[in-house]
């Protein structure tokens, strides 16, 4: 690590507002509380752009200081204390009197701690807290890896990863927290880096390193991680509720190359009966990639868009058009943006050009994708150019768009300037939450249901669902990658995630089998859209392949009431879609282990195969769990072996007491009544008290439960 000043006491309390101290550098410490087990902790000056990480104005307690000797208790709420003690500087969190985090406790032979409690060097600030021994930490945004971030290095910044298989990734969240009831969030646009009990830093402690002029800091205390997402997202925004339209299946492929191959596709996905509701035009399907982005359809391939598109649309399919943040320097509205001030600048004022690889044989978007121009990257700091970018949409609107794929979004540079006065060092990490909250709001402006399908992110990315997972690679490592990456990004307080179903890339296409085990995982997600370089219809992976891949999607279509109920939720409290099983179980520590097994709202557990031949291990949690395809019930706490699955199904179990509402098998959610989208419940043991929705009219019921439990 590189070397702090250490604040190593404090020496004084401003008795006019009880939460300011001096420490013995000079620098101001503030703790405030913000609602019931939330506290804030500032560090240093906050003169920079903050981007509306936070909701304004912020809610706020009263906060008292009871002094005891070198003590200060300070309290949010009835159950949550924070001490700070003075000399030396030192906090204690506590939960219902319980100690639940503080800080670190790792100490040198020496005498000294071996990271900083509290440190600044320039414009870089640490903290360090102790960790006990074996206590996990989960969250820190999409990450690939095992969801427990113990013994980790994690670095929280956009990056366009190329794949799922480092701890480079595209959606990042400075926010971790502890089964043990507490939470941590960093609220900055910077770079943050986690040591989380990592041993070359030290493993019984989580440091973490902001890059930025402050260091402000959220402490959570909770009694269960639900309520630290649900505290989390109070302050950050809570998720929007994504229109019924988008829990259908979307359908693309890098890419459709041409207007009838486009419409070829959607008339033969209706011939087929494979049920489907948004077709999406990839990058290079619509656009000339010499002179993208500029709105501008090529031309040569679409000579009359509208009509195109009504012809795709006259087959009950929403159109998704792809989009980046990036004007070829080839287009002449590059030239237009630079003299409006428009683009991104180097220090000397021009416009910044950015670079891809241009060698083909080291570019990592290859001959298939094409080698990407020069490019200027479009400012979205400034006011008058962030309302001609949400403007220029109206237009594909106006020809039958419904919705953006807001690709990218990780390519500013740190030596470029923005137009609010920030470099690009601070911009980067916050650059893809402002362009994606622009295009969801130009969604709304011109008419749209808003929704955009995002690759990156940052803190409060929810606001602005969906999100995706980009660019998986084609095998069953890729498969559980992407199902990790999900979780974690739930975990993080982001209720919507999809994969590329099939993967995005490989040496070879996926074979039936692993393309199978990914639909069948994938319909047990918020979003469902099949991608690829290469083909991604069902019926390419053969006869047998597209009868079973017809079934699951059907299956997705009846799940689509429950689905929207759970995100409606998800808009109240912050929980995700998928649910990994340290937070649906926190106490069942042995279920914690199991990465790939997630409860999908509260009812079904599931447990995608993630291997070739069929066979998984599963963990049920304490109670009564019943195979929704068979109807047999099994007793947890317990672990369960399945052979030889068949690739038309999925492990899922019903959890005693909850209940799934099902809507009809349909070809695309325009055939659903919706006023009448539920047509049976599925029961599952003793319904817990309203748990049984009531719509007015009569539904088919399916009792589980009736055979003696599997121990």
């Amino acid at each position: 690590m590189i070397d702090f000043s250490e604040f190593s006491r404090l020496e004084s309390l401003t008795t006019t507002h009880p939460g300011s101290f001096k420490t013995d550098t000079g620098q101001d410490l503030t703790v405030s509380a913000i609602a019931p087990g939330v506290f804030r902790l500032r560090f240093g000056p906050q003169t920079k752009p903050d981007y509306k990480l936070l909701l304004a104005p912020l809610p706020s307690l009263p906060l008292k200081a009871n002094q005891k000797d070198n003590i200060f208790s300070l309290r949010a709420g009835t159950n949550a204390r924070l001490e700070v003690i003075q000399n030396p500087l030192r906090l204690r969190l506590f939960q219902r009197n319980r100690l639940i985090l503080e800080s670190i406790l790792d100490e040198h032979f020496r005498g000294w701690t071996r990271l900083p409690c509290f440190g600044h060097n320039k414009n870089q600030w640490t903290a360090a807290f102790a960790l006990t021994e074996g206590e996990a930490v989960y969250g820190l945004g999409e990450k690939f890896s095992s969801l427990n971030r113990r013994n980790q290095l994690v670095v929280s910044r956009a990056e366009d990863a190329l794949g799922v298989n480092t701890e480079l990734s595209y959606k990042n969240i400075p926010f971790c927290w502890s089964p043990r009831g507490w939470g941590v969030f960093v609220h900055t646009p910077g770079r943050v880096t986690h040591g989380v009990g990592y041993p070359q830093w030290s493993h019984r402690s989580y440091g973490l390193v902001v890059d930025d002029e402050a260091l402000d800091l959220f402490l959570f205390a909770a009694d269960a991680p639900a309520e630290i997402l649900n505290a989390l997202t109070s302050l950050t925004g809570r998720p929007a509720v994504p229109p019924p339209w988008s829990l259908g299946v979307w359908v693309s492929r890098a890419y459709y190359q041409t207007a009838d191959q486009a419409l070829a596709i959607a008339r033969e996905i209706r011939d087929r009966r494979i049920p489907c509701d948004v077709l999406t035009l990839d990058g290079r399907a619509w656009l000339e990639v010499k002179t993208r982005f500029a709105f501008e359809w090529d031309a040569s391939r679409y000579p009359d868009p509208k009509a195109t598109l009504s012809q795709i649309k006259a087959q009950h399919f929403k159109v998704c058009c792809w989009e980046y943040p990036l004007v070829s320097i080839h287009n002449p509205l590059f030239e237009e943006l630079a003299k409006k001030g428009w683009l991104l600048k180097t220090e000397s004022g021009e416009a910044y050009r950015y670079a891809w690889d241009v060698d083909p044989k080291s570019s990592p978007f290859g001959s298939v994708l094409t080698p990407l121009p020069v490019s200027g990257i479009f400012d979205f700091t400034h006011p008058e150019a962030y309302g001609w970018w949400q403007d220029q949409h109206k237009a594909l609107f106006e020809v039958g768009v419904d919705v953006m794929k807001t690709d990218f979004g990780e390519q500013v540079p740190d030596d470029a300037v923005a137009h609010n006065g920030d470099t690009g060092e601070r911009l980067h990490n916050v650059y893809p939450l402002l362009y994606n909250a622009c295009v969801f709001e130009a969604m709304a402006k011109h008419g749209k249901e808003p929704i955009v399908w995002g690759r990156d992110g940052w803190t409060g990315s929810q606001r602005y669902p969906v999100q995706w997972g980009g660019d998986p690679q084609s095998d069953w490592g890729g498969l559980a990658a992407s199902i990790r990456g999900g979780l974690s990004w739930g975990l993080s307080g982001v209720p919507c995630y999809a994969t590329d179903v099939g993967g995005f890339y490989g040496k070879e296409q996926p074979n039936a089998e692993l393309y199978l085990r990914w639909v069948a995982q994938g319909i047990f997600s918020s979003h469902f859209r099949f991608h690829g370089i290469g083909l991604r219809e069902p019926w390419h992976f053969g006869p047998d392949a597209e009868v079973m891949a017809r079934q699951l999607l059907e299956f997705r279509y009846r799940l689509i009431p429950y689905i929207h109920a759970v995100l409606k939720d998800a808009a109240q409290t912050g929980l995700p879609a998928m649910r990994a099983m340290p937070l649906a179980f926190p106490q069942d520590k042995i279920a914690h282990g199991f990465d790939t097994q997630y409860m999908f709202g509260p009812s079904l557990l599931v447990a995608p195969i993630t291997a070739p031949g069929g066979q998984v291990d599963i963990w049920l949690p304490d109670g009564l769990w019943y195979d929704i395809w068979t109807g047999e019930p099994y007793e947890g706490a317990g672990l369960l072996t399945i052979e030889d699955i068949p690739l038309d199904r999925i492990p899922v179990f019903g959890r005693e007491g909850t209940v799934l509402s099902l809507g009809p098998v349909v070809q695309h959610t325009g055939e659903i009544n919706p006023k009448r989208p539920i047509e049976e419940c599925w029961i599952f043991g003793a319904p817990k008290e309203d748990a049984i929705p009531s719509p007015g009219y009569k539904i088919t019921h399916r009792q589980f439960g009736r055979k003696a439990p599997r121990r």
